[in-house]
């Protein structure tokens, strides 16, 4: 299936893996809210930011937790 001359099935790949990436920091980030540091913060670079946002929650947002 072709949409504006992109195949979907190379998409469709990469937009289920920003959306398990999206919910799982947003789930990870609202379960652990009182924890985190800036928290809004977060919450607005993991939304605004595409893949590269829940990424970026991963790496840097999840280890304020052990310190």
């Amino acid at each position: 299936m072709e949409i504006a001359g992109i195949d979907f099935a190379l998409i469709l790949p990469i937009l289920i893996l920003y959306l398990a990436l999206l919910v799982t920091a947003l789930v990870d980030l609202i379960r652990h809210w009182n924890i985190r540091k800036n928290p809004i913060i977060w919450l607005i670079v993991v939304c605004v930011i595409n893949i590269i946002g829940p990424v970026a929650y991963f790496i840097f947002g999840r280890k304020e937790e052990f310190k």
